[in-house]
């Protein structure tokens, strides 16, 4: 994987593009299994993983930040939330979502919007619970900035759930034959790094627009910001499971979670995500 270190680039402008260029992938036949939501019970892999520590969202107003194409959003609906929305800035993404609540039968509002931009969008104290995880704060250059988003969309009370993939895994080299772990990439929040991925993580087909920019975030760096913006953390949990395969055979499908990678060998070696809850400080 190519990359290089940039000071100057217009991250979101490269971001979204890719982003777009993607969803064509994702809602095709070799993508997400959309078909899956016909059935009014079924969960993304995501959100079912989630469940254990997430629990019902009777009663809540959610917000799902970076929702992509909306499959997780649908499912948090489906936990009982009595209104849910979800916010991307991506216009091909939130439509790919519109349809998909459409067809899964789920009152879902899906928003145009960049993450930075949610208070303006959704209004502040808005939601009794903020949802984001899963490849989505690699997308964004300042860690201090989001959570001063979500504490601003937070009810007093309110709570954070995170499962992200974890910043020592982004710090991997690509795969070695001998099976080492070898730290590349930065740990700690630093200028964005320029990857180009002409395959996606879903679907198959070339991505027309292959390169992205990420950024890391160190656990300090994360609990820090949210500690600032008057968040308490409640839980910290660490995963041997990553929903998507990042080290090609050194990975294998885990038995106990569809969807979930893990190690092939070592697996105490690395975590390679992580659970973090929060709840905003009432006043």
């Amino acid at each position: 994987m190519a990359s290089v270190s940039t000071d100057d680039a217009d991250w979101r402008d490269i971001n979204l593009a890719t982003s777009e260029s993607r969803v064509p992938l994702h809602t095709g036949p070799d993508g997400y299994d959309l078909a899956a939501f016909d059935d009014p019970a079924h969960l993304s892999d995501v959100v079912r993983y989630d469940v254990p520590r997430l629990g019902r969202l009777d009663g809540l107003d959610v917000v799902h930040l970076q929702c992509h194409i909306g499959t997780d959003t649908v499912s948090l609906a489906r936990l009982g939330a009595r209104t849910t929305t979800g916010l991307d800035f991506s216009p091909s993404a939130i439509a790919a979502a519109r349809d998909l609540a459409k067809r899964a039968g789920n009152d879902v509002t899906f928003v145009v919007s960049d993450a930075y931009d949610a208070v303006s969008t959704l209004g502040a104290e808005s939601f009794d619970l903020v949802f984001t995880g899963i490849g989505a704060l690699c997308w964004l250059p300042d860690i201090r900035r989001w959570a001063d988003v979500v504490a601003a969309l937070l009810r007093p009370g309110g709570r954070l759930f995170l499962r992200e993939g974890h910043p020592m895994m982004w710090t991997l080299s690509d795969p070695r034959p001998d099976g080492l772990l070898v730290v590349e990439y930065p740990y700690f929040e630093s200028p964005g790094i320029v990857f180009s991925e002409s395959e996606s993580y879903a679907g198959t087909g070339s991505v027309a627009s292959p390169d992205s920019v990420g950024f890391n975030h160190g656990l300090g760096e994360i609990f820090t910001a949210l500690r600032d913006a008057g968040l308490t953390m409640t839980d910290l949990e660490e995963h041997r499971e990553v929903p998507w395969n990042p080290l090609d055979d050194g990975m294998e499908e885990s038995s106990q979670w569809p969807g979930e990678y893990r190690l092939r060998a070592g697996r105490e070696r690395l975590p390679l995500t992580y659970t973090l809850q929060a709840v905003k400080t009432a006043r």
